[in-house]
């Protein structure tokens, strides 16, 4: 069964719901699943992992939850190849914050693609002053992402 980690940035849980409400959908499509608050760049690089699936909150002025600080600054510091990483990025934000609005979620992007991974097709950004349930927004997307991805493996 082919594996699929989510990987969450969260610091009052509206990502971590989010991975949980969208873990179904990808059950169905044939993976086995994995959410985990407590990344880190080995699970990039493991043998196994080729698609992973990252749900992130930004704090302040657009940086990340307190729990997936270690995780970026050991992705920055050991640099690892991701050439065969596939992922999706959920980025949760509050366009009330202007420049930063989720700032957390475009860093990520943009290191992961700099240690060579490849997101397949759009970021998501969701905007709390327009979506009140994250995981209103998620659903679809992920619904949809399978789909256009041809992500299905069952």
């Amino acid at each position: 069964m082919s594996q699929l980690k989510i990987l969450v940035g969260t610091m009052y849980g509206g990502a971590l719901d989010v991975a949980e409400q969208v873990m179904p959908l990808f059950e169905e499509a044939g993976y086995s699943v994995e959410i985990t608050e407590e990344a880190t760049p080995d699970m990039l690089t493991a043998p196994e992992t080729s698609l992973v699936l990252f749900c992130v909150s930004t704090t302040g002025s657009g940086d990340f939850p307190g729990n997936f600080m270690p995780f970026v600054r050991a992705l920055q510091e050991q640099s690892p190849s991701l050439g065969g990483l596939h992922y999706g990025l959920i980025a949760l934000g509050d366009s009330s914050y202007g420049e930063s609005f989720c700032g957390a979620g475009r860093t990520l992007d943009a290191l992961l693609e700099d240690l060579g991974a490849t997101r397949l097709g759009e970021r998501l950004e969701v905007d709390a002053m327009e979506t009140f349930m994250a995981d209103d927004a998620a659903v679809p997307w992920v619904e949809e992402w399978i789909e256009e991805q041809q992500l299905k493996v069952a």
